[in-house]
């Protein structure tokens, strides 16, 4: 049985690229890692599904800057939970073969405070990814 999607959850999230070959490179690793398959493919972009949420990543002819800036209005960064610290640390540690360095070195893996274990990982293009630890997140 196909259970529906809960109202408001996230169905999907696009983000455009100004290299898509980067992008599959760091991102697309990243994702199928975390378990999502690759759903779509298309001369200009990907798409890679894990339950009823899908993220496309686009290289659009339509862009007007080369490289996201997270400090400017709009997308700051995504935050993935992932099943434990080892994966974490497993993330992180091959991160940098796939175009990923880590942020906040001298804090890692608590740069987001004690009470969290997480890496936070940037690419080339400037797109940052937060990869909490489902075992030492806080619960409300």
């Amino acid at each position: 049985m196909t259970r529906r999607p809960v109202s408001g959850t996230l169905h999907h999230i696009e983000i455009w690229v100004p290299d898509l070959d980067r992008a599959v490179h760091s991102l697309g690793w990243l994702l199928e890692s975390m378990g999502y398959e690759l759903s779509q493919s298309w001369d200009n972009g990907r798409s890679w599904q894990l339950g009823a949420t899908y993220l496309v990543f686009e290289q659009s002819p339509d862009l007007t800057a080369d490289q996201h800036d997270r400090c400017r209005p709009g997308l700051n960064h995504l935050a993935f939970h992932v099943e434990g610290r080892t994966a974490v640390d497993a993330l992180a540690d091959d991160a940098e073969r796939h175009g990923w360095r880590l942020m906040f070195s001298d804090r890692h893996p608590h740069a987001g405070g004690e009470q969290q274990y997480a890496a936070y990982m940037e690419n080339k293009d400037g797109f940052e990814v937060e990869l909490v630890a489902i075992d030492a997140s806080v619960a409300d």
